[in-house]
């Protein structure tokens, strides 16, 4: 069933199908993370799903233009619906292809973001509903093959900002120094203060030099099971 969701932001709005894959805190963590994208950007969002990463970062990075990837036709097209919903057709152009065949120039982008699936086939409970399985397992694409794209597509020194999972961080470091895009800013996110980082925000720059920046950890909610001041003054 469809339904449409406000964001809480500027006005901004969202449709989304409870019986696919709905947007977390993890995509709105990382559009506060890239709030740095220059002004005027051009950005790719690999894998945009819903589309939560282009709306939002519509607005809080003052974009200049904003290509959403997904490969599944129907949640393309109902990301397509959002874009239109907040009459964004200007600066968020949905496109309906797998991320290994899209037609983009290369070395042309200022940032690229992305919330790729977590979890590698054959790990986990497998999702029986397709579009959610889609979602979280790399059923299309390896988290080489997102590099990857990403590499061709950015400009050297552009921006590429990534949530992903921390069991699977040396992993991601490791295939993203394969790809020329080195890491400069990591911040790790917590559930609450007694358990372990479940996530990581990471900013890479394609082709500069080593020097990284561990930020103060992100912590989402207090013992109690409430958010936390940060996390609040994030949604309000």
């Amino acid at each position: 069933m469809e339904r449409i969701d406000e964001l809480n932001y500027e006005g901004l709005k969202i449709i989304q199908n409870t019986e696919g894959f709905c947007f977390g805190v993890d995509s709105v963590l990382l559009t506060e993370f890239a709030r740095d994208i220059k002004k005027q950007a051009k950005i790719v969002d690999l894998g945009t799903g819903t589309g939560i990463l282009s709306i939002l970062l519509s607005k809080k990075v003052n974009a200049k233009k904003i290509y959403g990837i997904e490969i599944q036709q129907e949640v393309a097209e109902m990301a397509n619906r959002s874009v239109k919903l907040n009459s964004l057709e200007n600066i968020i152009e949905i496109i309906n292809e797998d991320i290994n065949k899209i037609k983009l120039e290369n070395n042309s982008f200022d940032a690229i973001v992305t919330n790729p699936p977590y979890k590698k086939l054959g790990t986990g409970i497998n999702n029986k509903n397709e579009k959610q399985k889609i979602s979280r397992y790399e059923t299309t694409a390896s988290l080489d093959n997102w590099l990857k794209v990403s590499n061709k597509l950015l400009k050297d020194n552009g921006s590429f900002y990534i949530v992903y999972r921390t069991d699977r961080l040396s992993e991601l470091i490791e295939n993203m120094r394969k790809y020329k895009l080195e890491p400069k800013r990591m911040r790790f996110v917590y559930s609450n203060i007694n358990e372990q980082s479940n996530l990581v925000l990471i900013k890479a720059i394609k082709g500069a030099g080593t020097f990284l920046k561990i930020e103060k950890p992100l912590i989402i909610y207090n013992l109690d099971g409430s958010y936390t001041d940060e996390i609040l003054k994030i949604y309000k």
